[in-house]
């Protein structure tokens, strides 16, 4: 606790002064243009990553970035996915899985987390990905899959919660009317790089190729 201590000082007597107009004006409500969808590993700081501040991101972690579809059962990804939607207007979602993900390691080998039913049970959303890298592979069903195919999986994870999050109907709503876009994006952690796709591809693009249009934009300002 001694460094959570220490930065919270340093954030009361140099960061929140620095920054007071900002706060302020947050103060009396939110207005986030980007859903930002990641896993909870401690590894990923979204702020950071993407250069933006306070109040630029709804920002929704879980482990292994997991949407599940929707359902009558209310979550609590469902409900914040609607509100950041329906009530806040967000243009644009990421889902942001990352490299050596433990998430979909454990969801590689699920019976092994028989002693964690509730992670065992939270997993089985990534069962499709699973499943796909099995059938590309050649590997039995209900037979754990390699460490080998981990990045593929990982991949092929944030492609199917991609999907899933268009079985929101709010989602599906504004998608349908082109008033948001949805990004999937692999955040490598040892060389900070973003490998990126949108909701109707089934591959991974470079960062720089993706955005090609935007990063023009932005340089020639």
């Amino acid at each position: 606790m001694e460094k959570i201590v220490k930065g919270v000082l340093n954030f009361r007597q140099n960061v929140y002064p620095e920054h007071k107009d900002l706060f302020g004006t947050l103060a009396s409500g939110q207005n986030p243009d980007i859903l930002f969808i990641t896993c909870s590993d401690s590894r990923i700081d979204p702020n950071l990553l993407t250069g933006t501040d306070p109040g630029d991101l709804f920002i929704c972690r879980n482990a292994g970035n997991i949407i599940p579809p929707h359902s009558t059962e209310t979550g609590g990804m469902t409900a914040s996915i609607e509100y950041a939607v329906a009530v806040l207007g967000v243009r644009h979602i990421i889902i942001c899985g990352h490299t050596d993900c433990g998430a979909v390691k454990g969801a590689l080998n699920l019976e092994a987390l028989n002693g964690l039913p509730h992670v065992k049970e939270w997993l089985g959303h990534c069962r499709s990905a699973m499943e796909i890298v099995r059938e590309r592979h050649g590997i039995d069903s209900g037979q754990c899959v390699g460490h080998e195919h981990l990045n593929e999986a990982i991949e092929e994870n944030v492609l199917q919660q991609v999907q899933h999050i268009r079985t929101h109907p709010a989602v599906a709503a504004k998608l349908a009317t082109g008033k948001v876009s949805i990004h999937g994006w692999i955040y490598n952690i040892k060389n900070g790089a973003i490998r990126c796709c949108d909701h109707n591809d089934n591959q991974f693009h470079e960062f720089d190729q993706q955005y090609a249009e935007v990063i023009a934009q932005v340089e020639g300002e």
